[in-house]
């Protein structure tokens, strides 16, 4: 990681401040599974749906638009479904404000938020470190992070998630920092820059029911 950081420069994530998670939350939704370019322009048309005197549009202004035109910013129906079922909860008072968030613990953030539908680990994950800036955590199933790690490390295969957590307990309680870096990983791999690498070897889990696995393991002769 050391050469890494030194390859990739300071750290910059610095956390957007929102009143409200919505306007992050809302973002994040867009982002589901798309590259970051085609986001981007997602979510301009969907902002531009609205009136333009407003930043970003509040939860009651996004119900009150039907799904079809929704739909025509370029959002598929289940991230419809999931912003709106995002803005009836907000405005229902069931999603806390930024005050009220920043007073919990992020597993009790990601218990809280991930009742909304659309909404699992990683997309609360992203509002913890680039809203809330939560310094500790650790998106072991961004594939993006997983990626870097494979680069970063010279392997031929992506890790796991749960590879990905254990490499990762080293990195606690900095672990936003060693995603962020990690993400910084994969662009120096796009640009060409070359730095000097580690390589590690990750200790995989047998499949259950490797009979000859287990007796190597415990030290039984095998034929």
């Amino acid at each position: 990681m050391a050469a890494l950081v030194d390859a990739a420069g300071p750290y910059t994530l610095r956390p957007i401040e929102f009143p409200s998670p919505f306007r992050h939350l809302t973002e994040a939704i867009i982002s589901q599974q798309i590259s970051g370019s085609a986001a981007a322009a997602i979510l301009k048309r969907f902002v531009a749906l609205f009136d333009e005197s407003d930043d970003f549009p509040t939860p009651c202004a996004v119900l009150a638009v039907k799904e079809n035109r929704l739909r025509s910013a370029g959002l598929s129906a289940a991230k419809v479904a999931a912003i709106r079922d995002l803005a009836l909860k907000s405005e229902q008072g069931r999603i806390p404000d930024t005050a009220t968030l920043d007073a919990l613990e992020d597993a009790d953030i990601i218990e809280q938020l991930t009742m909304v539908r659309g909404i699992g680990p990683w997309t609360v994950q992203m509002m913890l470190m680039f809203q809330l800036g939560r310094p500790d955590v650790l998106p072991i199933a961004d594939y993006g992070v997983r990626n870097g790690f494979r680069i970063a490390y010279r392997l031929r295969d992506l890790p796991t998630p749960s590879e990905l957590a254990r490499q990762g307990e080293k990195w606690a309680p900095y672990r936003s920092a060693a995603a962020w870096y990690l993400w910084r990983a994969v662009d120096l791999d796009k640009s060409g820059i070359e730095w000097t690498r580690p390589k590690i070897r990750l200790w995989r889990v047998p499949p259950r029911g490797d009979a000859s696995t287990r007796r190597r393991r415990s030290g039984a002769r095998t034929r």
